[in-house]
């Protein structure tokens, strides 16, 4: 830890220059925050990287069975990519594509183990609250001259981080949407915990036992979903009495599909087709538009209500549910930060017009940067998909732009911070407005954001002026 000087003993200008010997404080360390570091280091500047789990890319492994839909050439920042081959650090095949578990062990593993990191990595570390040093969000006068004060625990213990900075990198992986349409956990639901999944489990591996010969209903219509039914699908084809149930609140299955042969992502192209095809052959059942509204327990199994149009449906007998209804930010310690935060996604406020799903059917954001994501709390920002908020369409390669941006705008290059760097994949499923509206790329659908992005062109953005869809 670092020590502080009381504020009241020095002039003004003591006070800044003592603030700006501080770290930035990176709160999480996945791909996002461990590129944060990377960057800071590539700048000279001190950091500390802090973790709530007892490894980095915690999350990650909790769907570590799952494949990503991108090569490793766009999973990889490239600052941190150039730390690393300095280590003697081997770099994957560019078009090799992988799972979630070997994203952690052969990227972030070796990057948070060189001795440029690992000293600053604060693993087991819960950030309980943060706010400016001896200040309330109320006060006002002196505010921008004053640390942040990082309020942990680890292993039981209270301790007070000073920083300069804050990059929230938490994510929203490990705060998932409740199951039913009106997004609230109802006392049902939390009754029936020990039912009921969150998240990707692991059908083929781990879980086998949890869903062998069970009904299971799997809720929601993105990747996560998609993944989940493909895996069950084929425990099906070992245990033949397991039954699926899909539930999910789209008016059109054409709109889960996505682009599939169209898509610049040929595997998350691909996971469309075979859902598809599991469909046609009468596999999973599907329930749709179904919004859930009531949870029962009767008999050790769960009976779901909810309504499909006008008509109240009741499923029966199920053992199992997982839910993939996406994710949502967690703000509780923030409290004493100034924040602005779009009211429907939850989103950094300026992203939101962009991202917003009721309009941007693709989730396509023009080329944004620090000034996007700047704060009225000077020098606190969020990067990655907590910057999204609830909107599921956040990428990785996104994230990693994020934070070399606002590393710049931090070192007081403005100029560096406003010019945009983003190579994205190219794909063929976007269109903007309710409904399907104007369509830019081809072929032209009707799709609603689900967990992945409709991606710009593969190229380097190298401005922010306004875009469209596929810019």
């Amino acid at each position: 830890m670092i020590k502080s000087i009381p504020v009241n003993q020095y002039s003004c200008c003591e006070v800044v220059k003592e603030k700006n010997t501080l770290p930035v404080a990176i709160i999480g360390a996945g791909p996002v925050g461990l590129a944060a570091a990377a960057h800071l280091i590539s700048k000279g500047e001190k950091f500390l990287l802090i973790e709530a789990g007892s490894e980095v890319g915690a999350n990650i492994k909790k769907w570590g069975h799952v494949k990503l839909f991108s090569p490793w050439e766009h999973n990889i920042d490239k600052t941190a990519r150039q730390l690393l081959l300095s280590s003697g650090w081997v770099d994957p095949q560019n078009n090799e594509i992988p799972t979630g578990e070997e994203l952690v062990e052969q990227y972030l593993v070796p990057l948070a183990e060189l001795s440029l990191i690992s000293p600053h990595l604060h693993l087991n570390t819960k950030v309980t609250a943060i706010s400016r040093k001896g200040l309330s969000k109320v006060k006002t006068i002196g505010r921008d001259q004053l640390p942040f004060a990082v309020h942990v625990t680890q292993n039981g213990n209270q301790q007070v981080f000073e920083a300069r900075a804050v990059i929230d990198a938490t994510g929203t992986w490990s705060n998932p949407n409740p199951l039913r349409s009106d997004g609230i956990f109802s006392l049902d639901e939390k009754a029936l915990d020990k039912q009921i999944y969150y998240g990707i489990p692991d059908v083929l591996g781990r879980d086998k036992g949890r869903y062998s010969s069970k009904h299971v209903l799997v809720v929601g219509s993105g990747h996560s979903a998609i993944n989940t039914l493909l895996e069950l699908a084929e425990l099906q084809n070992e245990a033949n009495d397991t039954k699926i149930v899909w539930a999910i609140r789209k008016q059109n299955l054409e709109d889960v599909y996505g682009g599939r042969d169209m898509d610049g992502l040929p595997a998350r192209g691909q996971l469309g087709i075979r859902i598809q095809k599991v469909v046609e052959s009468g596999t999973v059942k599907v329930m749709t538009p179904f919004f859930i509204e009531e949870l029962k327990k009767r008999d050790g199994q769960i009976q779901v209500t909810g309504m499909i149009g006008s008509e109240k449906t009741v499923i029966d007998g199920i053992d199992e549910i997982v839910v993939n209804t996406g994710s949502r930010p967690d703000f509780s310690f923030v409290r004493e930060v100034r924040v602005l935060i779009d009211p429907s996604l939850e989103s950094v406020y300026e992203l939101g017009p962009l991202i917003d799903p009721n309009v941007h059917s693709c989730g396509t954001v023009r080329p944004h940067g620090e000034k996007e994501l700047r704060q009225p709390e000077k020098d606190f920002y969020i990067v990655g998909a907590k910057s999204y908020g609830r909107a599921p369409t956040f990428l990785m390669a996104t994230g990693y732009e994020q934070v070399r941006s606002i590393v710049a705008a931090l070192v007081g290059d403005m100029e560096s911070a406003g010019r945009v760097e983003l190579e994205l994949p190219e794909t063929g499923v976007c269109g903007i407005g309710v409904g399907g509206g104007d369509s830019c790329c081809e072929p032209t659908t009707n799709q609603e954001s689900t967990d992945t992005c409709c991606a710009a062109p593969s190229k380097t953005e190298t401005t922010t002026t306004s875009s469209s869809c596929c810019n």
